[in-house]
């Protein structure tokens, strides 16, 4: 079985990685990717993240840890160590400059990275990072087509826009775009 990003989640409250193997009323079964392939489900207070929804905080906006992650293994692959929790603040964010060099220095912690450096750890071995998600999460065929959604669209419903109260006039603000009628 090939895993994706959208098969793998961090569960609030227990480490490591791991992944989806089944769904129920009230929470999901994950199994661990340490190796031991313990099996637990999940409760419905326990925080679970798939790693396919994690972004990053980059000066230019979010970027998404599918696109990190590929980052990250080219730079592994080419020579870049690893950074550990033994390793001080400016190794560690010398270390990401080099995976993405216009990190936010601000919102990015080194407590970040390092989560980052040891899910790269684990995941190196289950994942194929040229396939990071799944054929129809991707962004186009080879010829850069989308590809056809499998169920219908769902019609778009009109909802009006709420109206804005005006403080100066006491009355009702309209806004440019909306027709009167």
């Amino acid at each position: 079985m090939t895993l994706y990003l959208s098969d793998i989640v961090s569960v609030s409250g227990k480490p490591g990685l791991h992944k989806l193997v089944g769904k129920r009323s009230n929470g999901l079964i994950v199994e661990s990717l340490d190796g031991t392939g313990k099996r637990f489900p999940t409760s419905l207070t326990q925080k679970v993240s798939f790693l396919s929804d994690i972004s990053m905080y980059t000066y230019d906006g979010d970027e998404k840890l599918e696109v990190i992650l590929k980052k990250l293994d080219a730079g592994v692959k080419g020579g870049l160590a690893l950074v550990t929790k033994k390793s001080s603040g400016e190794e560690i964010q010398g270390f990401f400059r080099k995976v993405v060099e216009n990190f936010d220095e601000d919102q990015v912690y080194n407590s970040d990275i390092l989560k980052l450096a040891n899910w790269y750890a684990v995941l190196k071995d289950v994942l194929d990072f040229e396939n990071l998600s799944k054929p129809e999460e991707s962004e186009g065929d080879k010829d850069g087509t989308k590809k056809a959604a499998k169920a219908a669209p769902k019609k778009a419903v009109a909802k009006p826009a709420p109206k804005a109260q005006s403080k100066a006039k006491g009355g009702i603000k309209k806004a440019g775009n909306l027709k009167a009628g």
